[in-house]
């Protein structure tokens, strides 16, 4: 904290206390002055008009408006209180004088005003106040006992004057008392205030470098109490999962890692016994849905008293390792069939080619008969079947080069949605939906590739609605310049397990060769894009594609 925000609180501190000096000097002056009127019948010892209690309170209110005034226009704080505690001895002063007793209730009241200097301003200026109060009222004794009381008032003290000068000077020294005590308590008040002040700004530097060196990590660190509630959320793993730390607020850690109970014991178990912490996977869907894989740990949180308090999570984004895990497999897997598909193709095509025209000829010279025409049949579709297999398996094993040009997106989805508009394999309960803008979204693709990425994933959408759906496909660009796409249908879904395998080689969900989506798969993958998939049986199943513009 600097000193210019030092010297700004210490005013709005003294600011407070004098408005609260102000209201409480008003409420005491209200009350003291009821009672004494009751004591005095309406109106103080003596005549005239300055001594009824009506004036006195006038003239207080008079003061308090200035004080009011005088606090809300002016900076010179310190000098206003020192000036209206003057101004209180004086007024105590008037009221001591126009009593005119050495046993005035009203002498105490210089006793109040030590005791408020020394909170308000400080030892030094509780000892100059009890200085002024021990010559005030001594100046007001030896003005009564010179005849400049009041008219018509008794004697100050009655008996002898060794015994006024006695009473006065047992006043003096009780003010001297009073404000030398007054002036050690507000020392040692300001010794504690300093100690205080020192210890909160040494925990808020502490606060501060801790919450720093939390921001910094680039990992996420998520740290819960004994029930799984989150309450921190650092600036990692708001970049990392999308949500921001108030979404998060009191929400089960779940929402993030799953139910990670069984791993909270284990990791609780391990710092027990001083073995090193272990690690865990799991998937978490970002705030808008798309799926990561999280590497955690988890770790006891500790009081000072080595109390457990909570748990720290700490996390990295795992998605990319995975996926390039993933791709290189596939590699490996790809490299292994490309090595066997130029034997394959030569050796299952040709021979097929030749029964398929050999059935044919058979077919025309033959004469009608409808068991051998169904037999024949058969074996030109089975053929046709074998040669689609063969014709995936090359497009996947010998993809071949891509061939960017400038392409309107929402043209290419309208084209496809078309074509299956008017294919035999949609049926009436089935309906497709586009939601495209108005405007052309252009991006560098391959179109003939992306037509075929459209056309499998539909396809695959509407085999995964036999009894019939909704089919929704929806384009829109990002503050990035990025496009989104996704394929929403209501069809019977996919388990967990299924969409973890879904872009595997010969992995099929419909019933068909099972390389339609990992050719689809190598094709974002070639033009920089990314594909997700969210499912959930009997509900339907989401595919996100984002893909750059350029």
């Amino acid at each position: 904290m600097t000193g210019t925000e030092h010297r700004a609180d210490a005013d709005s501190s003294l600011r407070r206390k004098l408005w609260w000096l102000i209201l409480g000097r008003l409420m005491g002056a209200i009350v003291l002055l009821w009672a004494g009127s009751l004591l005095t019948r309406g109106n103080l010892r003596g005549h005239g008009p300055w001594r009824s209690t009506t004036t006195i309170l006038i003239v207080v209110a008079v003061v308090t408006l200035v004080y009011v005034l005088a606090s809300r226009f002016s900076r010179a704080l310190v000098l206003q209180t020192r000036v209206q505690f003057l101004i209180d001895i004086l007024l105590v002063t008037w009221l001591v004088w126009l009593t005119n007793d050495a046993h005035s209730p009203y002498t105490a009241l210089y006793i109040v005003i030590i005791s408020l200097a020394s909170v308000f301003l400080g030892p030094r200026d509780a000892i100059i106040t009890s200085v002024i109060c021990a010559a005030a009222f001594t100046a007001c004794a030896v003005a009564v006992m010179t005849g400049v009381g009041p008219r018509g008032a008794q004697p100050f003290v009655e008996g002898s004057l060794s015994e006024t000068i006695q009473s006065v000077g047992l006043f003096d020294v009780a003010f001297f008392v009073v404000g030398l005590l007054s002036a050690k308590l507000a020392e040692r008040q300001s010794r504690s205030d300093v100690r205080l002040i020192a210890a909160t700004q040494t925990l808020a530097s502490l606060r501060a470098l801790h919450e720093r060196i939390v921001e910094s990590i680039r990992s996420g660190v998520v740290t819960t109490d004994l029930q799984g509630r989150i309450y921190t959320f650092n600036a990692a793993a708001q970049e990392i999962t999308g949500y921001d730390q108030k979404d998060v607020y009191g929400q089960e850690a779940s929402i993030l890692f799953g139910d990670i109970s069984e791993d909270i014991k284990q990791s609780l178990r391990a710092a027990e016994t001083g073995a090193a912490s272990p690690r865990f996977e799991a998937s978490c869907l970002t705030a808008e849905g798309l799926r990561l894989r999280l590497g955690f740990s988890i770790s006891p949180l500790f009081s000072e008293t080595n109390e457990t308090t909570g748990i720290v999570i700490t996390f990295q984004d795992l998605t990319q390792i995975r996926a390039l895990e993933e791709t290189s497999r596939r590699q490996d897997r790809l490299a292994a069939i490309g090595r066997m598909a130029a034997s394959i193709a030569h050796e299952i095509r040709n021979p097929l080619a030749a029964m398929r025209g050999s059935i044919q000829m058979l077919r025309s010279e033959m004469e009608a008969d409808a068991a051998q025409a169904e037999l024949m049949e058969i074996i030109l579709r089975e053929s046709d079947r074998l040669n689609r297999i063969i014709s995936d398996f090359l497009n996947y094993a010998r993809p071949r080069s891509i061939v960017l040009s400038q392409v309107d997106v929402g043209e290419l989805l309208r084209e496809t949605f078309t074509l299956m508009r008017h294919s035999p394999e949609i049926s009436p309960l089935q309906i497709l939906d586009e939601d495209l803008p108005e405007e052309p979204l252009l991006a560098q693709i391959d179109a003939e590739q992306l037509r075929q990425v459209f056309w499998n994933l539909a396809r695959n959408a509407l085999q995964a609605m036999p009894a019939g759906g909704k089919l929704q496909a929806q384009l829109k660009s990002n503050a990035n310049g990025r496009l989104h796409i996704n394929f929403i249908d209501s069809g019977r879904g996919m388990s967990p397990e299924q969409v973890e395998h879904l872009f595997e080689p010969f992995s099929s969900t419909t019933g068909g060769t099972g390389l339609g989506l990992s050719i689809v798969y190598q094709i974002i993958r070639d033009h920089g894009g990314t594909i997700n998939v969210r499912s959930r049986e009997g509900v339907g199943t989401t595919i996100a594609i984002e893909l750059p513009r350029e």
